[in-house]
């Protein structure tokens, strides 16, 4: 498959959802300009990582530049749900923050999952998006991907693990399957 490499500059929204049943969920990020819609698939723990970058990062904008414009994170579940299309361009495998201070943009920088090697052994070129949001958009963002965790499946308050439904194997259960 070819690189690409695509800036959405500015973004007019950006989002993480989930599609199916908890224990089966497929995540996504996505992003929106005015004339594109880019949708990435993410994985669950991506979205939880990102989540904590994004309020440290806020809590270090604060503390190092207190002259900036609140920002807010604020959010309208209605607002954070997925537009078509849905076919994501790629796996995200790696996801990192950035901030230009010129133009006070955070950026988001969603790189490919590696595939494999080029014939010459090199790591093969990866596809990149870079999301250029505002610091409230993306602190919305970071929030509601806290709240979409949390609706998973139940888990179990010692290890944290998810409770399994009956049938299934669950260490909680000394290695045996319970029956409804």
């Amino acid at each position: 498959m070819a690189r690409i490499n695509i800036d959405l500059h500015p973004i007019t929204h950006i989002t993480v959802d989930a599609i199916g049943q908890p224990g089966e969920r497929v995540f996504y990020l996505q992003g929106r300009s005015p004339d594109q819609v880019i949708t990435l698939l993410v994985e669950k723990f991506q979205i939880q990582t990102l989540a904590l970058a994004i309020e440290n990062l806020m809590v270090e904008l604060e503390e190092k530049a207190s002259d900036l414009a609140e920002a807010t994170p604020e959010y309208d579940e209605d607002e954070m749900i997925l537009e078509p299309p849905l076919d994501p361009l790629f796996r995200v495998g790696e996801l990192s923050l950035g901030y230009d201070q010129e133009q006070d943009l955070l950026i988001l920088i969603a790189k490919e999952v590696p595939t494999g090697l080029t014939e010459s052994g090199d790591e093969e070129n990866l596809s990149e998006v870079r999301f250029w949001c505002t610091r409230s958009q993306l602190w919305a963002m970071g929030r509601w991907g806290i709240e979409l965790a949390s609706r998973g499946r139940p888990v179990w308050p010692s290890t944290g693990e998810p409770i399994l439904p009956p049938g299934e194997f669950s260490p909680k259960n000394n290695g045996h399957k319970t029956t409804p």
